[in-house]
């Protein structure tokens, strides 16, 4: 195994020594901007902590994986991809944001089951003007850091990418012309005379929903599940980690960093491109 160290600011030498000790490595490389890679590392419990208490994200790679054995990411959009909840901030155009921020919330710990709190937030927005969304991405949705490396990253080795959300079609879609992603899914908003019914269309895209997409795109291109990567950051992104060979938590809940392959608490996504092109 490879341990491989990145924040966001350069490692100073003695925490790099520290890490060396404790996991026993041969040798220390700087392998990118603020990474460093220590050879032949073995894990150690001690190892968790010490990175969290000083920001700094950590991994064991095998020492034969790279980044171009993998075909397919699988990625939430909402807090993943980007930087807001959607839901949330169309929510405040009714004055209704920290009530339906905390739904949210609670959906994303798995605390209630997602589907349904779909439907209460989306149920608090009847009479909204369809121009609300616009509004909301043009105004507030922001790529979350490093978005657009990972992407150009991924796409200069073929892989593919799927964005896949209970969020909306009316973001997805404009985002995957944006950024030019291979596949997206999503929910859509029923919309009345220019105006929120309050009701979604069709079968709600809920965990599970998410995972078959992940499966079906997976067989679709002939892939394994050893050479999927799912990205997420909430509750009802777990079962579509699972059903991939490395998961990724990006700023995640807590249920999900503890389920993942690796967690982000720290860097922007494109650790990912660093964390698998050791």
């Amino acid at each position: 195994m490879n341990l491989i160290l990145q924040a966001l600011q350069d490692i100073p030498s003695h925490q790099l020594a520290h890490l060396a000790s404790l996991s026993r490595s041969s040798g220390i490389e700087n392998i990118a901007t603020n990474t460093y890679r220590l050879r032949s590392a073995t894990k150690q419990t001690e190892i968790s902590n010490y990175c969290l208490e000083h920001q700094i994200d950590f991994g064991f790679v095998p020492a034969h994986r790279r980044l171009a054995d993998f075909g397919l990411l699988v990625m939430d959009m909402d807090s993943t991809l980007i930087n807001i909840e959607c839901i949330d901030e169309i929510a405040d155009m009714q004055g209704l944001k920290s009530e339906v921020a905390a739904i949210t919330e609670a959906a994303m710990r798995g605390e209630i089951d997602f589907s349904e709190s779909l439907r209460q937030r989306v149920a608090l927005l009847e009479g909204l003007e369809e121009s609300a969304l616009q509004q909301v991405y043009d105004e507030r949705l922001k790529l979350n850091p490093g978005a657009e490396s990972m992407l150009a990253g991924l796409k200069q080795l073929g892989i593919k990418t799927l964005l896949v959300s209970g969020g909306f079609v009316f973001f997805t879609g404009r985002l995957k012309k944006r950024l030019d992603l291979d596949y997206t899914h999503a929910n859509t908003l029923e919309i009345r005379d220019g105006k929120l019914t309050g009701r979604v269309l069709g079968e709600i895209l809920d965990a599970t929903g998410k995972a078959q997409w992940l499966i079906k795109t997976r067989d679709a291109l002939g892939l394994k599940p050893e050479q999927v990567i799912a990205m997420g950051d909430g509750a009802n992104d777990l079962k579509m980690m699972a059903e991939a060979g490395v998961s990724i938590a990006y700023h995640a809940k807590p249920v999900v960093r503890a389920q993942a392959s690796y967690a982000f608490n720290f860097v922007g996504l494109d650790g990912l491109v660093t964390l698998l092109n050791n």
